[in-house]
């Protein structure tokens, strides 16, 4: 059994997945921290030497070999991951239960506000961009996110109570 979570940065998956793969008693992938792991480098540095096209690339050849590894797992993607070349559809070969964990924008941006020195892709926006920058990046990715199987709303609601919810859409 496979378990993948996706959505827009800082909507909570790692969180989830974590708190998921510990109720189910398997184990949890960060495809980010897996491809640093992989390939020995920090996503960051591997965009500013090698370009985003080289790790979009990396990061689907990586994301299909943990999708066919023979474990149990709850993967957490990027929230770019869905969206490039054919990433949605492997995943949604590899698996049933994909989960969408969706957020508003005014709740991203509440998230993401805190976390900005720790996000380069937001790092060098202010304050009144930021709601824009996700709202547009929303708006452009939605045709992913709305693919998967399932989708569960994050506002308002502690990870606990998301992971709850995801459970009983288990089979």
């Amino acid at each position: 059994m496979k378990v993948v979570l996706i959505g827009y940065m800082g909507s909570g998956k790692t969180t989830v997945g974590k708190l998921l793969a510990e109720e189910l008693n398997v184990e949890f992938v960060d495809l980010d921290d897996y491809i640093e792991t992989r390939l020995n480098e920090k996503i960051a540095h591997i965009f500013e030497t090698k370009g985003e096209l080289y790790f979009r690339k990396k990061e689907s050849e990586l994301l299909k070999e943990i999708l066919d590894d023979d474990r149990n797992l709850v993967i957490a993607v990027g929230g770019g991951t869905p969206c490039y070349g054919l990433n949605m559809d492997t995943i949604l070969e590899k698996t049933p239960l994909v989960f969408y964990i969706k957020l508003t924008i005014a709740s991203l941006t509440e998230r993401l506000h805190r976390e900005k020195e720790h996000r380069p892709l937001i790092a060098h926006l202010g304050d009144e961009a930021l709601p824009e920058f996700i709202g547009k990046h929303i708006f452009e990715r939605g045709v992913f996110y709305s693919r998967a199987n399932y989708t569960v709303l994050g506002d308002k609601r502690r990870p606990e109570e998301v992971k709850d919810e995801i459970l009983t859409l288990l089979p």
